[in-house]
């Protein structure tokens, strides 16, 4: 790779070291170098990007992790641009196909309001999720009004209390499947409200036109990572796992399986549950370590399907799907112009990742069938992702944050420890969990270090 080396053998000293080379730690760098100080960018896996991943499917390249873009994400939007990637517009052209209570529904907008779904309870319950948004302090919402009544129950269970009716609790089941990758009973209330108040509302995460599903970047999301980490260069050192952060009133060390760096200060940008993977001297506070303990990964799986064309467009039908049963629970279409028709389908992992790649492409394809008709029976290619049974830092798309976690050592997802700073998505207020979150964070942690080292323009 022309972006970094493979590992140093030798000691290495730098204002400022960087735990993690997705969004956030980039962004960290590349703000930090242009204040003049000297950084390396440490990460564990052989690549940049962290949850944004390339793959390829007949020839096309497609997001196998982070995805989509908004019109108000404009932190990266503007490095994407920058860097010279372009934006395609999600595909969402027809009507969109529910599967539910084993009938299939033709719908369109951003919540199916179909037969079989149960409309007046699907928007009483949203009044009421609303209402609790509006209390919300994005920025910390632990200190929220009634915080630890919210923080008490999980979303499942205040789904129990409003008396959600069946078609309700499966919509809310899907889009809890993929924004935090568990079901509602998994997650707390709190840290649910929390990433829906930060992305803009129920509608505004879930919608694609206006919404946060409107765009894609044409070249994946990866080659934005890629890019800038270019740009850094031997800045950036990959395949190298960080297994000691010792500090004094000097600095910091880095320990490595076959380096030493010393810095002034360190960021990590990782997951809470990711920060274990490192041993810290002095060790980090109590609420810190509970933090590490009780803010796990949640999982998700996606798979693509590629076909000679997007057969289903000349059906009228965007590609869009909900599924209540099986393997597959949503599908988008993101073929290409001009191209094979290539769909994207988000997978349970429970009832995925432990089989092989055969019996999956073979379960995918016939949830796909029974949607769109034989002509899906006969893909043209297939590739799959596992999130959760990555071998290095698995997990994702976010943390699946049971009750009173949140409220007990949310504080601790950004307060430092000593010389140590914490950065990546998760610690973002507006736009937790999405890419754009994780460069403000990134660039927001940069100007906390610069102004500890007593450089004038943090802004710079």
């Amino acid at each position: 790779m022309t972006m970094g080396t493979k590992g140093r053998s030798k000691v290495t000293a730098v204002d400022v070291v960087i735990v993690g080379a997705g969004f956030a730690g980039l962004s960290a760098a590349e703000r930090l170098g242009n204040m003049g100080l000297s950084v390396l960018v440490i990460e564990g896996r052989d690549r940049v990007g962290g949850r944004s991943y390339s793959g390829e499917v007949a020839g096309v390249k497609v997001d196998l992790g982070a995805t989509w873009v908004s019109e108000r994400h404009t932190a990266i939007r503007d490095l994407a641009l920058r860097l010279g990637c372009s934006t395609t517009p999600q595909f969402h052209e027809g009507l969109n196909l529910l599967w539910m209570a084993g009938q299939r529904r033709t719908w369109t907008g951003t919540l199916p309001m179909v037969e079989p779904v149960d409309l007046e309870d699907l928007g009483r319950v949203q009044v009421e999720l609303d209402k609790l948004l509006e209390t919300i302090d994005v920025d910390a919402a632990w200190n929220s009004p009634n915080a630890s009544e919210l923080d008490s129950i999980s979303f499942g269970e205040w789904l129990d209390q409003q008396q959600a009716g069946v078609s309700t609790r499966t919509l809310m089941t899907m889009a809890s499947k993929v924004q935090w990758g568990c079901n509602p009973g998994d997650v707390a209330l709190l840290h649910v409200l929390r990433y829906i108040q930060a992305v803009g509302g129920l509608d505004h995460m879930l919608a694609v036109e206006g919404g946060s599903n409107q765009d894609r970047i044409t070249e994946t999301t990866q080659e934005i990572a890629k890019r800038l980490a270019e740009h850094l260069g031997d800045k950036v050192v990959l395949d190298t796992r960080v297994g000691r952060i010792s500090q004094d009133d000097n600095g910091v060390t880095v320990h490595t399986d076959d380096a030493v760096i010393n810095a002034k200060y360190a960021i990590v940008a990782a997951a809470p549950e990711h920060r274990s993977y490192i041993e810290f001297e002095p060790a980090l506070p109590e609420k810190a370590e509970g933090l590490i303990r009780t803010w796990p990964m949640g999982a998700l799986s996606k798979a693509f399907v590629a076909y000679d064309k997007p057969f289903w467009r000349e059906a009228g039908l965007s590609g869009e799907s909900l599924m209540d049963t099986g393997t597959a629970f949503i599908t988008f279409d993101v073929s290409p112009d001009n191209g094979p028709g290539v769909l994207m389908v988000f997978c349970v992992p429970s009832v995925f990742d432990g089989f092989s790649p055969e019996i999956r492409r073979s379960r995918v394809t016939k949830q796909l069938v029974d949607l769109f008709g034989a002509q899906a029976s006969e893909p043209i290619d297939y590739v799959d992702h596992c999130w959760g049974t990555e071998p290095f830092a698995p997990g994702g798309p976010h943390p699946a944050v049971a009750p009173f976690a949140s409220t007990s050592y949310g504080s601790a997802l950004t307060e430092p420890h000593g010389r140590i700073h914490w950065a990546g998505t998760e610690t973002a207020g507006e736009w937790v969990g999405t890419m754009n979150g994780a460069v403000l964070t990134g660039l927001d942690t940069a100007e906390q270090v610069a102004r500890r080292l007593g450089v004038e323009d943090a802004q710079a």
